[in-house]
């Protein structure tokens, strides 16, 4: 994330990975997001976890407890703490876009009310696009 702008109601939180620092700039105006990860970041809940799901031109996903110490080829994405969250989803206004944190939660199809995770984030790593290739789906 480039320029933080931070808002009242807004947290930023840094997070420390093998990679380097990222730091996450937590919504306001999510506040049952806002609150539940900050909660597990003052529990440690996030220590020592993996980045279980990467997918490339997409996103990096974390959050799973059984990533914690996992030994190598265990199945991941799974764990949770167990209860989930009630969407906050506010489109336009937030949407997918490099750097953009959201939570994780299963498809529409499974999960009508569209609950997130109660623990696993992902972040947007989006695929970059030349301004020519941007005109060029402009106007298709």
């Amino acid at each position: 994330m480039n320029d933080l702008q931070a808002n009242p109601g807004d947290v930023k939180v840094l997070l420390h990975t093998t990679m380097g620092d990222i730091t996450l700039l937590l919504y306001g105006d999510t506040p049952l997001h806002t609150a539940n990860f900050v909660k597990l970041v003052n529990e440690g809940f996030y220590d020592g976890l993996l980045f279980h799901r990467v997918i490339d031109s997409f996103m990096i996903q974390w959050g799973d407890p059984t990533s914690k110490d996992a030994p190598k080829g265990k199945h991941l994405g799974a764990g949770d703490p167990s209860y989930r969250i009630d969407a906050e989803i506010d489109f336009p206004k937030h949407f997918h876009h490099r750097g953009a944190l959201a939570a994780a939660r299963e498809g529409d199809a499974t999960n009508p009310e569209r609950k997130s995770s109660g623990s696993q984030f992902y972040i947007v790593t989006g695929k970059k696009f030349s301004p020519a290739q941007l005109d060029q789906m402009e106007h298709k």
